[in-house]
């Protein structure tokens, strides 16, 4: 099997969802306990985002494919996923299993060479990953965990860089005054808008399945509730990921609040239109797939003195 195949098989287009997040994460993180280190450390944060790729890409390829493993009978009974490696037996069930176990360790070792922490937190996404597949064969609240899921991106990386400074206390430690968390003012609303963001995008993104679904017994959410429920759901759902967006503080700048409202009304337009696109899909697809680029913009642009693209 060659790398072409081996990325059709994970879905690396998928990617381009989670990889601004990371990046924004990332930055956060770094800009925020930048003050903490002498200067002679900057370069290696810089160092330290190789490794979180690396741990990202072992985190995605990983997902998809216990994903893959799990749904194969589900994908085989459903006309537009029939056509998938381990449906049609083009993959075999060994080999898939393979391929998990070189992204684990992809995962393993970029968390690894990062610090402690990131190590010994990677269990979380993999028991995230392992039990989404399961999810839409008991509750239609599948899209949510898959929205979790991806949600752990940007937390992921911010933890990464937070670790190298703080250690556990990134994780349960406060700020001087001992009132707030380290990580609830900026990285918890993002993730969380992150989560609420996919699940919506994932929501209207099933309206593709929805007799099979129904005929088949897996849950999801426009099966159980159908159309109309599906779209007012989705609009409130993007309300309140801007609002999650709106409420971080990833630098006290209106730039990011500003982008984050184009895309929020963007993506509403897009559901609200849905009738009138020839391929609703695609256009979803390219409308959220846009959404975390554009809020990366404000983020690499607007940077504090002495921050990440002036070290």
């Amino acid at each position: 099997m060659g790398v072409k195949e081996i990325l059709e098989f994970i879905k690396i287009e998928h990617t381009l969802f989670s990889l601004p997040f990371i990046l924004i994460g990332y930055i956060l993180a770094f800009n925020q306990f930048m003050h903490d280190l002498p200067v002679s450390e900057f370069s290696w944060f810089r160092m330290d985002l190789i490794w979180i790729l690396v741990a990202a890409i072992g985190a995605r390829g990983l997902a998809m494919s216990l994903n893959r493993i799990v749904d194969k009978d589900i994908d085989a009974a459903n006309p537009r996923t029939q056509g998938r490696h381990l449906a049609t037996g083009t993959m075999s069930i060994q080999t898939a299993s393979i391929l998990a176990g070189c992204f684990l360790l992809m995962l393993l070792i970029g968390a690894g060479l990062l610090n402690k922490v990131a190590l010994m937190m990677s269990w979380l996404p993999v028991l995230a990953f392992v039990i989404y597949p399961y999810t839409k064969r008991y509750t239609w609240l599948c899209h949510l965990w898959l929205g979790l899921c991806l949600g752990l991106a940007p937390a992921g990386a911010w933890v990464a860089i937070a670790a190298d400074v703080h250690g556990w206390a990134a994780i349960t430690g406060m700020f001087e005054t001992g009132t707030e968390l380290l990580w609830l003012p900026t990285i918890f609303p993002i993730s969380l808008g992150v989560a609420l963001w996919i699940t919506s995008f994932d929501i209207n993104y099933a309206r593709m399945d929805i007799e099979n679904d129904r005929a088949t017994g897996v849950y999801s959410f426009p099966a159980r509730f159908g159309e109309d429920a599906t779209t007012r759901t989705s609009i409130q759902l993007t309300l309140l990921w801007f609002a999650c967006f709106a409420i971080s503080n990833p630098m006290d700048e209106i730039w990011f609040l500003g982008a984050s409202a184009v895309m929020a009304l963007t993506n509403i337009a897009v559901i609200l239109a849905k009738e009138k696109f020839s391929d609703f899909q695609t256009v979803l697809f390219r409308t959220s797939m846009l959404t975390g680029w554009i809020l990366l913009i404000p983020i690499i642009l607007i940077q504090p003195e002495n921050g990440l693209l002036q070290n």
